[in-house]
């Protein structure tokens, strides 16, 4: 059975297949089971301050609103591999100024994007993005990763992975995956 949107604007047309008898219908005595309700309580939205992780922040507040669920906003802050003598001394201090930054620039977000009435914390980490993003998630006990994706082919994806994919292959929880560049049901 095959299910396609017909020339009507707004219909359906169901294909039934060649083991297919019958679309099926509940009689009079069945009834429809009822749908079981999704309840979100915290959803985690990793960050990267660029107008894509503003996409997904603008798709992860009406599904907080909706259900009434806190948000986990989160950056990583992923340091630079500095080779040579040393670098070794100067990566902890360079981190440490890397994640106040970070911390500034997610309280700014929060008070700027985030409206009154829609519980928000903010998390900064150091290290892997991916790794990071789904240990966050684990611990908050997120029921819902909202994230954006930069949709590099190519050799881009090559070199710089895909944070994305490899978020949705590790979580333990759902994971909306939004485009930068895609049909919008929110608004931006």
């Amino acid at each position: 059975m095959k299910f396609k949107p017909s020339r009507v604007a707004g219909g359906v047309t169901v294909e039934l297949g060649p083991r297919d008898r019958r679309v099926p219908m509940p009689g009079p005595a069945e009834e429809w089971a009822p749908l079981s309700p999704i309840a979100l309580r915290r959803i985690l939205v990793p960050l990267d301050f660029s107008a894509c992780s503003r996409k997904a922040l603008c798709y992860a507040l009406p599904l907080a609103r909706q259900f009434k669920a806190a948000l986990v906003l989160v950056n990583v802050v992923q340091t630079p591999a500095l080779v040579g003598e040393g670098e070794a001394a100067v990566l902890p201090t360079l981190e440490s100024q890397m994640k106040a930054g970070a911390e500034r620039e997610l309280k700014a977000w929060v008070e700027r994007e985030i409206p009154a009435g829609v519980k928000a914390t903010a998390l900064v980490r150091c290290g892997s993005p991916y790794r990071e993003i789904v240990a966050a998630a684990q611990e908050v006990n997120a029921d819902l990763i909202v994230l954006s994706t930069h949709g590099h082919t190519g050799l881009k994806h090559v070199f710089l992975g895909s944070t994305a994919e490899s978020v949705v292959r590790h979580a333990t929880c759902p994971v909306l995956v939004v485009r930068e560049k895609e049909h919008d049901f929110v608004p931006a």
